[in-house]
């Protein structure tokens, strides 16, 4: 019953204000719970025109294995690493708060305040519903918090745990990799050349989702290029910070150190995103496995002429991962992956497609024309994208 409540209060377009934009907007259900709510900018539209979120929007599935924020001891890491939480910042450490911020954040959904939401929840199709689940309640804070623990039984629910990719029947001995997905799986894992493995964790000899989640939940600061279509970035010092932005005092990652650190996505799904990223600045998958083949050997493809790890402010630059393979090598080396090698991992990343998206999973396309040693480049120029009157941009994501 709370599963089905759920469900029905994350495809309903009635709780924004103007009404309309559903969770299910931007977590569209044909592009696995990922998307950007018609925006071709990386990040998703809000309720009301010209109002952009933060970030791009991570996919919903699999969230019953999210941990909580939580600093990891490894007996091989000098210190402890921060893990887990939800959003890119990991802020929220259970969906039943997490739920609040797009709701009621201005660039999102802008649903007001909790006694006007509470009130839409009185006179909607599944109040009674909602009363039977939840308990008769007319204090908007019990009702909003109803609503996280209706949302929050929807989002661990097994239909949102769907593990039925070719890479789950492929680990269950149900399937067989093609010759090309082979050899993207072997690169992926190669720590000389794709050395993806080491923060997206998988486990073939398991047929357990939970084990091959394919992130390991950490933080990274990988110094992913500036996406000048965001309105926020039009001013020159704007930066987004990331995990050292979190407000935690009981469990917190203020230190300066984790400035630009982002939360390392899962790759379940990937293929069908529309935007790669937490700023959304690449739009296909290939682009993304070319910047981790570039951004040490070539940065000059990368970023515009002079300006390495453009989107991060020069006092945190020292704190950009350079020292991890595939970071680690020096500049005008060979790249570690060719044209074959970044079409084989993009193959293999199809593979972790559930069945009811694989139609909308991303084409493989043609050469991307990856010299083995990368020449000097110009700047990457990327189209403008003019959006009409004032644009405000969200703190969300």
């Amino acid at each position: 019953m709370l599963v089905a409540l759920g469900k029905k209060i994350f495809f309903d377009g009635r709780l924004s204000e103007p009404p309309g934009t559903s969770c299910a907007s931007c977590h569209d259900p044909a592009r696995a719970f990922s998307g950007g709510h018609g925006s071709r900018i990386g990040v998703p539209l809000g309720s009301r025109p010209a109002h952009f979120a933060r970030r791009s929007t991570p996919s919903v599935l699999y969230m019953r294995y999210v941990p909580k924020f939580h600093y990891f001891e490894d007996d091989e890491a000098p210190a402890p690493e921060p893990r887990g939480g939800f959003f890119w910042d990991g802020r929220s450490d259970t969906l039943v708060e997490l739920a609040r911020q797009p709701l009621f954040n201005p660039d999102e959904m802008n649903a007001g305040t909790p006694r006007h939401l509470a009130a839409k929840i009185a006179g909607g199709p599944y109040a009674k519903e909602f009363r039977g689940a939840i308990g008769p309640s007319s204090d908007p804070e019990a009702v909003l918090r109803g609503v996280g623990v209706a949302l929050e039984a929807y989002l661990k629910s097994d239909e949102m745990t769907p593990q039925s990719s070719k890479y789950d029947a492929y680990v269950r001995g149900q399937a067989t990799l093609t010759e090309q997905e082979r050899r993207g799986l072997e690169t992926f894992k190669d720590r000389r050349r794709g050395a993806c493995s080491g923060c997206h964790r998988l486990a073939e000899t398991s047929s357990n989702p939970a084990e091959s989640v394919f992130t390991d939940y950490g933080y990274d600061a990988v110094a992913l290029p500036r996406n000048r279509d965001l309105p926020g970035n039009r001013n020159a010092a704007h930066f987004d910070l990331g995990l050292c932005e979190r407000k935690d005092k009981t469990n917190p990652s203020d230190d300066e150190k984790w400035c630009s650190s982002f939360r390392t996505p899962s790759l379940r799904n990937v293929a069908v995103r529309q935007s790669f990223g937490h700023n959304g600045v690449y739009k296909t998958l290939r682009e993304v496995v070319k910047f981790y083949a570039l951004r040490a050997v070539a940065p000059g493809r990368i970023y515009p002429a002079g300006q390495k790890f453009d989107d991060v402010p020069p006092k945190y630059r020292a704190n950009v991962n350079i020292y991890a393979p595939i970071y680690n090598r020096r500049e005008g080396a060979p790249a570690p992956l060719d044209d074959d090698d970044i079409d084989a991992i993009v193959a293999f990343l199809g593979t972790l497609t559930d069945s009811p998206y694989v139609q909308t999973r991303e084409p493989l396309k043609g050469s991307l024309a990856l010299p083995r040693r990368a020449p000097p480049g110009t700047a990457r120029l990327r189209p403008a994208v003019m959006v009409a009157g004032p644009v405000a941009q969200s703190p969300s994501r």
